[in-house]
C-alpha cells in the first residue's frame, strides 16, 4: 500500500451499511404494505386492518416462539376502530391460529356493534379465535382452500370438553381433585363461550340453527383442530364467498415469516378515517 493511504475505513464503511441494510429492507417493505392498503383502502372505500400472527424464530439460538392473539392485539385493533367512522366500511384480513379468549371476545363484540359493514378476509386460516371474529363480520371473503376452526375452549393446553368428559368416564372418588377443580372450569369455560358464539350469530340465523352451530363449534364434536370450510360455513347460513379481491393475497405475500426482529401482528393506517367528511360526530366513543 503506498504511503499515506489507509482504507480501514473502507472496511468499516462496508460493515456498518451491511448491518444498516436489513433495518433499510424493513421499512422499504413496511412502505410497501402501507401503500397496497392505502390503495385498497381508496378502491374499497374502507379501513384495512391487519391481523396476522407468523411464527418467529430467534435465528442464533434457533428457538422457535409461537404468536398468538394477545390483550396487546386487542388493543390495536380497538384503537384502530375508534380511530375510524362507524359508519364506514372495515376489511379486516385475519391470519392467526386464535389465542386469548377476552381479546378475541373484545374484538368480535366491537366489529358486531359497528354501523358499517365489517368484511372478515381469510387468505389462509383463522382458528378459534380468529373464527370468533370472522364470524362477527358481516360478509367473509375467503380463498378457496382457507379455512376456520371450532371454539372450543382449551384450559391449562388440554380441550374443556374432554376434561369435562373424565367425570362422566369415571367416578368422581377416583378424579384427583386437581381434575375435578378443571372439570368445572372447562364446564363453565364451555359455557360462556356457547353463549358468546350464540350472541355473535343469533341477527345472522333462526335462533334454533344458531345455537345449534354455537353448540357444535364449542361443544367438543371436533377437535380444535377440525378445519371448517367456506362450503361447510355457507350450508349453516353465513355470508361467505370464496372470491377473494387480489389485492388482499397481494397484501398477505408482503408478510411473510419474519426471522429476527419481532414485529406487530396487527398493522393499520394510523389516521382517523371519515365515511366522506371530516366529523368525528359518528366515531364510536361520541
Amino acid at each position: 500500500m503506498a504511503p499515506g493511504y489507509d482504507f480501514t475505513w473502507i472496511v468499516w464503511l462496508f460493515f456498518f451499511l451491511l448491518m444498516l441494510q436489513p433495518v433499510i429492507a424493513q421499512k422499504a417493505l413496511e412502505g410497501a404494505r402501507r401503500r397496497l392498503m392505502a390503495s385498497i383502502e381508496e378502491k374499497r372505500n374502507s379501513r384495512v386492518i391487519v391481523l396476522i400472527h407468523r411464527q418467529e424464530t430467534i435465528s442464533f439460538f434457533g428457538i422457535p416462539l409461537f404468536r398468538f392473539l394477545n390483550m396487546e392485539d386487542s388493543e390495536e385493533i380497538l384503537r384502530a376502530l375508534y380511530m375510524t367512522d362507524s359508519k364506514m366500511n372495515v376489511d379486516i384480513v385475519l391470519h392467526t391460529p386464535g389465542g386469548l379468549v377476552l381479546a378475541a371476545v373484545q374484538i368480535a363484540r366491537a366489529i358486531k356493534r359497528r354501523k358499517g359493514k365489517t368484511t372478515a378476509i381469510i387468505p389462509h386460516y383463522a382458528m378459534s379465535g380468529g373464527t370468533l371474529i370472522a364470524l362477527a363480520a358481516d360478509e367473509i371473503i375467503m380463498t378457496p382452500d382457507a379455512v376456520l376452526g371450532p371454539l372450543d375452549p382449551q384450559i391449562n393446553g388440554l380441550p374443556a370438553p374432554s376434561i369435562v368428559n373424565l367425570r362422566r368416564l369415571k367416578p368422581a372418588e377416583k378424579i384427583n381433585d386437581q381434575w375435578l377443580v378443571l372439570a368445572d372450569i372447562s364446564a363453565k369455560a364451555m359455557r360462556q363461550m356457547q353463549q358468546v358464539v350464540f350472541e355473535i350469530l343469533q341477527d345472522k340465523m333462526p335462533e334454533e340453527k344458531a345455537r345449534e352451530f354455537a353448540q357444535m363449534l364449542t361443544s367438543g364434536v371436533w377437535t380444535h383442530d377440525r378445519p371448517i370450510t367456506a362450503k361447510e360455513l355457507k350450508e349453516w347460513g353465513l355470508n361467505v364467498s370464496t372470491n377473494i379481491p387480489e389485492e388482499f393475497v397481494k397484501l398477505m405475500s408482503l408478510y411473510k415469516q419474519p426471522f429476527q426482529k419481532r414485529q406487530s401482528a396487527v398493522d393499520y393506517i394510523p389516521e382517523p378515517h371519515t365515511n366522506g367528511n371530516n366529523s368525528s360526530g359518528n366515531l364510536p366513543w361520541k
